[in-house]
Protein backbone atom coordinates (compact mmCIF):
# COMPACT_ATOMS: atom_id res chain seq x y z
CA UNK A 1 0.00 0.00 0.00
CA UNK A 2 2.79 2.15 -0.03
CA UNK A 3 4.36 3.98 -2.91
CA UNK A 4 4.66 7.59 -3.81
CA UNK A 5 4.87 9.95 -1.52
CA UNK A 6 3.69 12.89 -3.88
CA UNK A 7 -0.17 11.77 -3.62
CA UNK A 8 -1.89 10.11 0.20
CA UNK A 9 -5.14 8.59 -0.68
CA UNK A 10 -7.32 7.91 2.59
CA UNK A 11 -9.10 4.77 1.80
CA UNK A 12 -13.06 3.90 3.47
CA UNK A 13 -14.49 0.75 3.47
CA UNK A 14 -17.97 0.84 5.50
CA UNK A 15 -18.83 -2.61 6.40
CA UNK A 16 -21.68 -4.32 7.89
CA UNK A 17 -21.84 -7.91 7.71
CA UNK A 18 -19.32 -8.39 5.03
CA UNK A 19 -17.51 -10.84 6.73
CA UNK A 20 -17.73 -12.84 3.53
CA UNK A 21 -16.31 -10.15 1.17
CA UNK A 22 -13.98 -7.90 3.19
CA UNK A 23 -10.83 -10.12 2.71
CA UNK A 24 -10.29 -9.90 -1.11
CA UNK A 25 -11.32 -5.85 -0.69
CA UNK A 26 -8.07 -5.50 1.48
CA UNK A 27 -5.99 -8.06 -0.43
CA UNK A 28 -6.49 -5.63 -3.29
CA UNK A 29 -5.70 -2.54 -1.48
CA UNK A 30 -2.44 -4.06 -0.08
CA UNK A 31 -1.22 -5.50 -3.92
CA UNK A 32 -2.35 -1.21 -5.12
CA UNK A 33 0.76 -0.74 -7.32
CA UNK A 34 2.26 3.13 -7.20
CA UNK A 35 0.02 4.27 -4.49
CA UNK A 36 0.60 5.70 -0.98
CA UNK A 37 -2.59 4.82 1.09
CA UNK A 38 -3.97 4.84 4.71
CA UNK A 39 -7.25 2.64 4.81
CA UNK A 40 -10.03 2.99 7.58
CA UNK A 41 -12.38 0.74 7.59
CA UNK A 42 -15.25 1.70 9.17
CA UNK A 43 -17.45 -1.05 10.88
CA UNK A 44 -21.24 -0.15 11.27
CA UNK A 45 -22.00 -2.60 14.25
CA UNK A 46 -21.49 -5.50 12.58
CA UNK A 47 -22.97 -8.64 15.19
CA UNK A 48 -21.08 -11.42 12.36
CA UNK A 49 -17.13 -11.57 12.24
CA UNK A 50 -16.30 -8.57 10.52
CA UNK A 51 -14.16 -7.07 12.86
CA UNK A 52 -12.51 -10.10 14.02
CA UNK A 53 -11.95 -10.60 10.27
CA UNK A 54 -10.34 -7.29 9.96
CA UNK A 55 -7.95 -8.02 12.80
CA UNK A 56 -7.13 -11.51 11.63
CA UNK A 57 -6.24 -9.93 8.17
CA UNK A 58 -3.76 -7.34 9.11
CA UNK A 59 -2.21 -9.93 11.67
CA UNK A 60 -1.58 -12.66 8.80
CA UNK A 61 -0.03 -9.25 6.52
CA UNK A 62 1.91 -8.26 9.13
CA UNK A 63 0.32 -4.75 9.19
CA UNK A 64 0.11 -3.06 12.28
CA UNK A 65 -3.48 -2.24 13.11
CA UNK A 66 -4.69 0.94 14.81
CA UNK A 67 -8.27 0.52 16.29
CA UNK A 68 -10.77 3.05 17.77
CA UNK A 69 -14.56 3.03 18.49
CA UNK A 70 -17.25 6.01 18.25
CA UNK A 71 -20.37 6.78 18.59
CA UNK A 72 -22.68 8.31 16.75
CA UNK A 73 -21.80 11.63 15.51
CA UNK A 74 -18.42 10.75 17.01
CA UNK A 75 -15.02 11.68 15.72
CA UNK A 76 -11.84 9.36 16.81
CA UNK A 77 -9.30 11.52 18.00
CA UNK A 78 -5.63 9.34 16.39
CA UNK A 79 -2.13 10.13 17.38
CA UNK A 80 -1.29 9.22 13.66
CA UNK A 81 -2.88 7.80 10.61
CA UNK A 82 -1.82 3.91 10.48
CA UNK A 83 -1.93 2.03 7.21
CA UNK A 84 -4.79 -0.01 8.25
CA UNK A 85 -7.33 1.59 10.85
CA UNK A 86 -10.53 -0.15 12.23
CA UNK A 87 -13.04 2.24 13.42
CA UNK A 88 -16.11 0.35 15.32
CA UNK A 89 -18.96 2.38 15.15
CA UNK A 90 -21.66 1.67 18.48
CA UNK A 91 -24.55 1.78 16.00
CA UNK A 92 -25.20 1.06 12.54
CA UNK A 93 -25.56 4.76 11.10
CA UNK A 94 -25.97 3.49 7.36
CA UNK A 95 -23.91 4.10 4.33
CA UNK A 96 -23.73 7.57 4.37
CA UNK A 97 -23.08 7.79 8.39
CA UNK A 98 -20.16 5.20 7.94
CA UNK A 99 -18.31 7.12 5.43
CA UNK A 100 -18.84 10.08 7.05
CA UNK A 101 -16.92 8.80 10.35
CA UNK A 102 -14.47 7.37 7.53
CA UNK A 103 -14.15 10.87 6.59
CA UNK A 104 -13.73 12.81 10.12
CA UNK A 105 -10.91 10.08 11.00
CA UNK A 106 -8.94 10.50 7.43
CA UNK A 107 -9.62 14.80 7.05
CA UNK A 108 -7.41 15.08 10.30
CA UNK A 109 -4.57 14.62 8.97
CA UNK A 110 -3.87 17.33 6.45
CA UNK A 111 -1.40 15.01 4.00
CA UNK A 112 -4.49 13.01 2.95
CA UNK A 113 -4.81 14.46 -1.01
CA UNK A 114 -7.61 12.19 -1.92
CA UNK A 115 -10.99 10.31 -0.17
CA UNK A 116 -11.46 7.40 -2.06
CA UNK A 117 -14.99 5.34 -1.16
CA UNK A 118 -14.37 1.82 -1.48
CA UNK A 119 -17.60 -0.86 -1.22
CA UNK A 120 -16.18 -3.72 1.23
CA UNK A 121 -17.45 -6.12 -1.57
CA UNK A 122 -15.39 -4.45 -4.43
CA UNK A 123 -12.09 -5.37 -5.44
CA UNK A 124 -9.46 -2.70 -7.11
CA UNK A 125 -7.15 -3.55 -9.74
CA UNK A 126 -3.65 -2.71 -9.01
CA UNK A 127 -3.26 -0.19 -10.75
CA UNK A 128 -6.58 1.90 -9.79
CA UNK A 129 -5.03 4.14 -6.83
CA UNK A 130 -2.19 5.16 -8.49
CA UNK A 131 -4.60 5.94 -11.54
CA UNK A 132 -6.52 8.19 -9.59
CA UNK A 133 -3.56 9.98 -8.02
CA UNK A 134 -2.17 10.96 -11.53
CA UNK A 135 -5.27 11.97 -13.17
CA UNK A 136 -6.36 14.40 -9.97
CA UNK A 137 -2.41 16.13 -10.65
CA UNK A 138 -3.56 16.21 -14.02
CA UNK A 139 -7.05 18.08 -13.82
CA UNK A 140 -6.25 20.25 -10.92
CA UNK A 141 -9.12 21.44 -8.71
CA UNK A 142 -12.21 18.83 -8.76
CA UNK A 143 -15.26 17.53 -6.88
CA UNK A 144 -15.77 14.03 -7.46
CA UNK A 145 -14.08 11.53 -9.51
CA UNK A 146 -15.04 7.37 -10.58
CA UNK A 147 -13.93 5.03 -12.69
CA UNK A 148 -15.32 1.98 -13.86
CA UNK A 149 -16.85 -0.85 -12.47
CA UNK A 150 -17.92 -4.35 -13.62
CA UNK A 151 -19.06 -7.15 -12.39
CA UNK A 152 -16.95 -9.38 -9.89
CA UNK A 153 -18.46 -12.78 -11.60
CA UNK A 154 -18.64 -11.48 -15.20
CA UNK A 155 -15.47 -8.48 -15.48
CA UNK A 156 -16.06 -7.70 -19.42
CA UNK A 157 -19.75 -6.59 -18.48
CA UNK A 158 -20.15 -3.11 -17.06
CA UNK A 159 -22.20 -2.33 -13.81
CA UNK A 160 -21.70 0.95 -14.03
CA UNK A 161 -19.07 3.67 -15.46
CA UNK A 162 -21.08 6.69 -13.63
CA UNK A 163 -24.67 7.77 -12.86
CA UNK A 164 -27.15 10.09 -13.86
CA UNK A 165 -30.83 10.97 -11.73
CA UNK A 166 -34.15 12.64 -13.66
CA UNK A 167 -34.61 15.93 -11.81
CA UNK A 168 -38.65 14.53 -12.42
CA UNK A 169 -39.14 11.19 -11.58
CA UNK A 170 -35.66 10.54 -9.19
CA UNK A 171 -34.82 7.79 -10.82
CA UNK A 172 -31.03 7.12 -10.93
CA UNK A 173 -30.05 5.08 -14.14
CA UNK A 174 -26.27 3.39 -13.90
CA UNK A 175 -24.43 5.04 -17.19
CA UNK A 176 -23.39 1.75 -19.52
CA UNK A 177 -25.22 -0.55 -17.08
CA UNK A 178 -24.63 -3.96 -18.58
CA UNK A 179 -22.80 -3.12 -21.86
CA UNK A 180 -19.89 -5.12 -22.58
CA UNK A 181 -16.81 -3.45 -21.27
CA UNK A 182 -14.42 -4.50 -24.45
CA UNK A 183 -16.88 -2.67 -26.37
CA UNK A 184 -17.65 -0.04 -24.77
CA UNK A 185 -15.73 2.90 -24.92
CA UNK A 186 -15.14 5.19 -21.81
CA UNK A 187 -17.65 8.29 -21.57
CA UNK A 188 -16.99 11.49 -20.85
CA UNK A 189 -17.56 13.22 -17.39
CA UNK A 190 -20.06 15.28 -18.63
CA UNK A 191 -22.58 12.64 -18.76
CA UNK A 192 -22.80 12.20 -15.39
CA UNK A 193 -24.60 13.52 -12.10
CA UNK A 194 -22.93 11.14 -9.74
CA UNK A 195 -20.55 8.70 -9.17
CA UNK A 196 -21.10 5.60 -8.19
CA UNK A 197 -21.04 5.11 -4.30
CA UNK A 198 -18.55 1.92 -4.80
CA UNK A 199 -15.63 3.59 -6.20
CA UNK A 200 -16.06 6.96 -5.66
CA UNK A 201 -12.65 9.58 -4.69
CA UNK A 202 -13.40 12.86 -3.35
CA UNK A 203 -11.15 15.75 -2.91
CA UNK A 204 -10.17 17.71 0.47
CA UNK A 205 -11.52 21.30 -2.08
CA UNK A 206 -15.08 19.33 -2.14
CA UNK A 207 -15.41 18.09 1.61
CA UNK A 208 -13.77 21.75 2.53
CA UNK A 209 -16.60 23.34 0.36
CA UNK A 210 -19.25 21.01 0.77
CA UNK A 211 -19.09 19.20 4.24
CA UNK A 212 -20.22 15.14 4.92
CA UNK A 213 -23.04 13.08 3.39
CA UNK A 214 -26.72 13.87 4.52
CA UNK A 215 -27.15 11.04 6.70
CA UNK A 216 -31.03 10.81 6.68
CA UNK A 217 -30.94 8.62 3.60
CA UNK A 218 -29.32 5.81 5.66
CA UNK A 219 -29.31 3.82 2.27
CA UNK A 220 -29.24 4.75 -1.60
CA UNK A 221 -29.47 8.29 -2.98
CA UNK A 222 -27.05 9.92 -0.29
CA UNK A 223 -23.84 10.14 -3.40
CA UNK A 224 -26.66 11.75 -5.61
CA UNK A 225 -27.29 14.21 -2.91
CA UNK A 226 -23.46 14.99 -2.30
CA UNK A 227 -23.05 14.90 -5.92
CA UNK A 228 -25.50 17.50 -6.78
CA UNK A 229 -24.21 19.82 -4.04
CA UNK A 230 -20.64 20.18 -5.63
CA UNK A 231 -21.34 23.61 -7.17
CA UNK A 232 -18.65 24.61 -9.62
CA UNK A 233 -16.41 21.95 -8.92
CA UNK A 234 -16.24 19.52 -11.41
CA UNK A 235 -16.75 15.65 -11.81
CA UNK A 236 -13.92 13.84 -13.71
CA UNK A 237 -13.61 10.25 -14.78
CA UNK A 238 -10.76 8.25 -14.42
CA UNK A 239 -10.07 5.92 -17.21
CA UNK A 240 -8.13 3.63 -14.62
CA UNK A 241 -9.70 3.61 -11.14
CA UNK A 242 -11.47 0.83 -12.16
CA UNK A 243 -12.82 -2.13 -9.55
CA UNK A 244 -14.99 -5.13 -10.05
CA UNK A 245 -17.85 -5.71 -7.58
CA UNK A 246 -20.14 -8.01 -5.92
CA UNK A 247 -22.93 -5.60 -6.07
CA UNK A 248 -25.66 -5.24 -3.22
CA UNK A 249 -24.31 -8.72 -1.27
CA UNK A 250 -25.13 -7.62 1.77
CA UNK A 251 -28.09 -4.67 1.33
CA UNK A 252 -29.69 -6.82 -1.62
CA UNK A 253 -29.85 -4.25 -4.37
CA UNK A 254 -30.46 -5.51 -7.84
CA UNK A 255 -27.84 -7.45 -9.66
CA UNK A 256 -27.25 -9.73 -12.71
CA UNK A 257 -29.93 -12.08 -12.95
CA UNK A 258 -31.39 -10.66 -8.96
CA UNK A 259 -34.30 -8.54 -8.22
CA UNK A 260 -33.84 -5.71 -5.70
CA UNK A 261 -35.36 -7.29 -2.12
CA UNK A 262 -38.02 -5.71 -0.22
CA UNK A 263 -35.63 -4.25 1.97
CA UNK A 264 -33.70 -2.58 -0.97
CA UNK A 265 -36.93 -1.17 -2.45
CA UNK A 266 -38.12 0.49 0.72
CA UNK A 267 -35.17 2.78 1.09
CA UNK A 268 -34.96 3.27 -2.82
CA UNK A 269 -38.32 4.61 -3.29
CA UNK A 270 -39.01 6.34 0.08
CA UNK A 271 -35.14 8.03 -0.70
CA UNK A 272 -36.46 9.14 -4.36
CA UNK A 273 -39.17 11.44 -2.80
CA UNK A 274 -36.71 12.47 -0.02
CA UNK A 275 -34.48 13.62 -2.95
CA UNK A 276 -37.10 15.00 -5.17
CA UNK A 277 -38.32 17.01 -2.12
CA UNK A 278 -34.92 18.48 -1.70
CA UNK A 279 -33.62 19.28 -5.19
CA UNK A 280 -37.14 19.71 -7.45
CA UNK A 281 -40.10 19.55 -4.90
CA UNK A 282 -42.21 20.65 -8.14
CA UNK A 283 -41.87 17.12 -9.22
CA UNK A 284 -43.01 15.54 -6.54
CA UNK A 285 -46.65 14.53 -8.36
CA UNK A 286 -44.62 13.33 -11.30
CA UNK A 287 -42.29 11.13 -9.17
CA UNK A 288 -44.75 9.53 -7.16
CA UNK A 289 -47.06 8.56 -10.45
CA UNK A 290 -43.97 7.03 -11.77
CA UNK A 291 -43.20 5.19 -8.49
CA UNK A 292 -46.81 3.96 -8.35
CA UNK A 293 -46.51 2.16 -11.78
CA UNK A 294 -42.99 0.90 -11.12
CA UNK A 295 -44.98 -0.79 -7.89
CA UNK A 296 -47.66 -1.80 -9.98
CA UNK A 297 -45.50 -3.87 -12.21
CA UNK A 298 -43.90 -5.51 -9.23
CA UNK A 299 -47.89 -6.63 -8.28
CA UNK A 300 -48.05 -7.51 -11.98
CA UNK A 301 -45.15 -10.41 -11.51
CA UNK A 302 -46.49 -11.39 -8.12
CA UNK A 303 -43.69 -10.06 -5.99
CA UNK A 304 -45.44 -9.22 -3.17
CA UNK A 305 -42.63 -8.44 -0.76
CA UNK A 306 -40.43 -6.63 -2.89
CA UNK A 307 -44.08 -4.23 -4.23
CA UNK A 308 -44.56 -4.02 -0.46
CA UNK A 309 -41.49 -2.85 0.75
CA UNK A 310 -41.50 0.06 -2.51
CA UNK A 311 -45.42 0.79 -1.05
CA UNK A 312 -44.28 1.38 2.44
CA UNK A 313 -41.00 3.51 1.56
CA UNK A 314 -42.99 5.56 -0.73
CA UNK A 315 -45.52 6.56 1.30
CA UNK A 316 -42.88 7.11 3.90
CA UNK A 317 -44.63 4.59 5.91
CA UNK A 318 -42.90 2.77 8.98
CA UNK A 319 -41.32 -0.77 7.30
CA UNK A 320 -42.59 -3.98 8.05
CA UNK A 321 -41.07 -5.93 10.87
CA UNK A 322 -39.52 -8.16 8.14
CA UNK A 323 -37.28 -5.42 7.26
CA UNK A 324 -37.20 -3.45 10.70
CA UNK A 325 -36.09 -6.61 12.10
CA UNK A 326 -32.69 -6.80 10.08
CA UNK A 327 -31.70 -3.48 12.09
CA UNK A 328 -30.52 -3.09 15.60
CA UNK A 329 -33.54 -1.35 17.88
CA UNK A 330 -30.88 1.62 18.08
CA UNK A 331 -29.75 1.60 13.90
CA UNK A 332 -33.74 1.43 13.50
CA UNK A 333 -34.23 4.46 14.87
CA UNK A 334 -32.26 6.17 12.91
CA UNK A 335 -33.14 4.05 9.62
CA UNK A 336 -36.44 4.78 10.12
CA UNK A 337 -36.97 8.31 11.81
CA UNK A 338 -38.91 10.99 9.75
CA UNK A 339 -36.88 13.56 10.93
CA UNK A 340 -33.83 14.63 10.19
CA UNK A 341 -31.09 13.06 12.69
CA UNK A 342 -27.67 14.10 10.53
CA UNK A 343 -26.79 16.68 13.05
CA UNK A 344 -25.88 18.95 10.27
CA UNK A 345 -23.60 16.93 8.33
CA UNK A 346 -23.96 18.10 5.32
CA UNK A 347 -23.70 21.81 6.00
CA UNK A 348 -20.85 21.88 8.14
CA UNK A 349 -17.19 20.73 6.87
CA UNK A 350 -15.14 18.38 8.61
CA UNK A 351 -12.82 19.51 11.41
Amino acid sequence: MSGSESTVIGVVVVTYAAQEVIRPCLDSLLHSEGADLRVVVCDNASQDKTVETVRNWANENQLALAESTADVGETPRLDHLAQVTLVSSVTNTGFAGGVNLGLRTLSQFPEVDLFWVLNPDAVALPGAASAYAQKAKDVGEFGLMGGRITFQDAPDVIQADGGAVSRLTGVAKSINAMRLASETPHPPATDFDYIIGANMVASRAFLDRVGLMQEDYFLYYEEIDWALRRGDLPIVFCEGGEVRHIGGAIIGSGSIGRRPTAFANYFNYRNRLRFIWRFNPWALPVAYAYSLLKIGKLVLQRAWPEAAGAFRGLHQLPPSSDIRRRLSPEAAVLAFSTRSHNRRAAQNAPS
